[in-house]
């Protein structure tokens, strides 16, 4: 995430920051979603232990680089009214609070031998002859996952110690994400955000349909633009978050997300039938198998000017670890252009080394990413990529 703050001087007054000079980039980072599901799909393999810890205050731990004043407070009693204060350490609401925070946690993490990933930089890792332990941040949310108890139990003791944290036990929520785990492997879905998500729309008892959208979306010019674009925007957001354990959503959001400028009726029409589909599958996510060999698959697919409007392609991947999909995307492409390099290169970093095979259509899983599908092949393509209800996992 980036943001702006300033360069040497800030007035903090009532929650309002004053710039007195030039601006520069902040730039904190956040852990990925990609990076969350192949740890859960590596830990799931390994059969590795899997906590998560919570950092208390986190943002107080921060020292500030800049020079930051503040109004005394209010009702403090000082013979120099015209003084001000200056801050030591971040506070929560300022701009470099974050920042400061990440620096502080990555110096501290660093100091016991851990490696920030160059591939995600909320990733720390630390292996040596006895055991592998991984680290990833989230703001002040914390997963441990490793081969060796002892060697996270040292770097709780030493995080606590050093930070003060909450120790949460075995990973079983994290960024609205749900993770349940038994011997057979990890399930993970976003069962109670799709139920706020319907409560929130209005669709809690609406009736269930079997695909997220027709198989095309009508093109009415006439069609009259919504007076207000504020739900339909707000309803894409929700379900953008959604897409993070359900790829069965990911062509669909990527249709209805090309009208947030000028979205009619019927584009709330289709976004409707989204939220109708949802509750037909609500507990639906992934399982990790304790089965999965560590091999890197991946599956690309175009629909070659399919892009009705622009006749631009849609291009889609999806990538596994053994049998456990851990990223994939539908994006309609910038310019009119046949290639997959994006896929070829996202395997290349992830591997080192690539075999590239033919795929006939009834095989080719990232199909789902390109186009809309009917009832059968939908669900055919479902049970392929690991996507199954919480209660019947396999």
């Amino acid at each position: 995430m980036v943001l702006l703050s300033a360069t040497r001087l800030v007035w903090l007054q009532r929650g309002s920051h004053k710039l007195r000079v030039s601006i520069i980039l902040i730039l904190f980072p956040l852990a990925k979603l990609t990076t969350v599901r192949l740890l859960l799909a590596i830990v799931a393999s390994k059969n590795w232990f899997l906590h998560q810890l919570d950092v208390n205050n986190a943002f107080l731990h921060g020292y500030l680089t800049e020079e930051v004043y503040m109004l005394l407070p209010p009702g403090f009693a000082s013979s120099t009214p015209h003084k001000v204060c200056k801050l030591q350490k971040s506070l929560y609401g300022l701009k470099q609070a974050s920042r400061q925070w990440f620096a502080k946690l990555a110096a501290a993490l660093t100091s016991l031998g851990y490696i920030q990933s160059s591939s995600d930089f909320s990733l720390f890792v630390k292996k040596d002859d006895i055991c592998f332990t991984a680290l990833l941040v989230y703001v002040d949310d914390v997963i441990l996952a490793g081969d060796h108890l002892d060697e996270i139990e040292r770097v709780k003791a030493f995080l606590d110690s050093t930070f003060s944290i909450k120790y949460l036990g075995d990973l079983k929520y994290f960024l609205g994400l749900e993770v349940a785990r038994s011997s057979a492997g990890i399930h993970l879905c976003q069962r109670k955000y799709a139920l706020d998500l319907l409560s929130d729309f209005g669709f809690s008892d609406c009736k269930p349909v079997k695909t997220p959208m027709a198989t095309k979306i009508p093109r009415d010019a006439s069609a009259d633009l919504l007076p207000n674009n504020t739900i339909f925007r707000k309803l894409i957001g929700r379900l953008l978050y959604l897409v993070s354990t359900r790829p069965d959503l990911a062509f669909a959001i990527q249709q209805l997300s090309q009208f947030l400028d000028r979205p009619t009726v019927t584009h709330l029409q289709v976004a409707h039938l989204v939220l109708r589909y949802l509750k037909g599958c609500l507990d639906f996510g992934f399982f990790f198998s304790t089965s999965s060999s560590p091999v890197l698959k991946a599956f690309s697919d175009s629909d070659w000017v399919g892009c009705p409007l622009t006749r631009r392609s849609v291009t889609g991947y999806c990538l596994f670890y053994g049998d456990s999909l851990v990223s994939w995307k539908a994006k309609k492409q910038i310019t009119v252009y046949r290639s997959s390099l994006f896929t070829k290169a996202l395997v290349l970093w992830l591997s080192g080394v690539v075999k590239l095979l033919p795929c006939s259509s009834k095989d080719q899983l990232a199909d789902i990413f390109t186009k809309a599908l009917t009832a059968v092949p939908f669900q055919l393509i479902l049970s392929k990529l690991g996507l199954f209800p919480i209660h019947s996992p396999a």
